[in-house]
């Protein structure tokens, strides 16, 4: 890979850089983060269900086409669809960072507050297209609308979630109507989109580039793709029709992604959609994500609020297409 100043951003900011168990001084630095801020989220064991296969058949990859289910008790509970940043290259729903399950500590801190959780898997680049991988979330989407209803769920309420080029992925899925179109859904089976620390909002903005030093982190993902610029990013998508997004950024981030953030909130607010950003005080890129498992941070009491305030049934009517 080309070691470009964009590349160099990104290999000290994203999740995938600093956290894969290959880069020993790298996951030494987030022990140490643990230690600080990992504190655990407890729910029965029973009320997880582990490597659920959200596709089927000989295509199915039988380790990246799943998910995991985290589940409250009752009835009739909105449920979060997370999907795992690594710059679209690395990742997994069962990351661990010295003894601690990073993602699904999100998906028992949610159902232990009332809200369900599905914490997805997702093939990755370059083994697999670009679109290959907006499918597969998509697939995760519907697979949870379809069945959470016998686990006690709302399939009326359900919101997306995702960090870094998983935020991505999350936000491309909700507004663009060709993503869940073949699987009889349409947006408005999207309740909300909670956007953490995301990338990729708008590539073709050149003073995101000037902040980074350079598009060659981008180039070496989606030069494939005519006009990626254009066709990876998701700002071309919004409209008037969005679900409310809340937008949480580190305030320790750099410029550059805290930039792509703010340009998907402005272009939100511009198209008339509902639109809240939140800068989380104190946290980088990689220590935001262990704030989103905890109420007594900044993000935690945030996305419950948005979750608990972002009605879904005026958007129910149209779930299918």
């Amino acid at each position: 890979m080309r070691q470009t100043g964009l590349s160099r951003w990104l290999a000290t900011g994203v999740l995938l850089a600093c956290l894969a168990p290959a880069l020993g001084g790298c996951f030494a630095v987030n022990r140490l983060g643990i230690a600080v801020l990992y504190k655990k989220a407890r729910i029965p064991e029973e009320r997880i269900v582990r490597d659920v296969a959200y596709r089927d058949g000989p295509d199915a990859d039988a380790l990246k086409h799943r998910l995991d289910l985290f589940l409250p008790e009752g009835e009739g509970w909105p449920t979060v669809v997370f999907v795992h940043g690594g710059g679209w290259r690395t990742g997994d729903k069962g990351l661990r960072v010295g003894g601690a399950d990073v993602y699904g500590n999100i998906g028992r801190f949610f159902a232990a507050r009332g809200v369900g959780a599905a914490v997805v898997n997702y093939r990755l680049l370059p083994d697999v297209a670009h679109a290959a991988q907006i499918d597969d979330v998509a697939r995760a989407v519907a697979w949870v609308q379809g069945h959470v209803g016998r686990h006690g769920g709302d399939p009326a309420a359900l919101f997306l979630m995702g960090h870094s080029a998983g935020a991505h992925l999350a936000s491309r899925v909700a507004l663009d109507p060709a993503a869940l179109r073949p699987y009889g859904l349409s947006p408005r089976a999207v309740c909300g989109v909670i956007a953490v620390s995301g990338a990729a909002y708008d590539l073709s903005d050149e003073r995101t580039y000037v902040l980074a030093g350079g598009a060659g982190y981008f180039e070496d993902r989606f030069s494939d793709i005519d006009g990626w610029q254009h066709e990876v990013s998701t700002i071309p998508l919004v409209s008037a029709e969005a679900p409310p997004f809340l937008i949480l950024y580190a305030g320790g981030e750099s410029a550059a992604l805290q930039r792509q953030s703010r340009l998907l909130d402005a272009a939100l607010r511009a198209a008339g959609a509902s639109s809240r950003v939140v800068v989380v005080p104190g946290q980088s890129h990689r220590r935001i994500v262990l704030t989103l498992s905890r109420d007594d941070r900044t993000a935690g009491p945030a996305m419950l609020a948005f979750l608990r305030e972002t009605p879904c049934r005026h958007r129910a009517s149209g779930t299918r297409r």
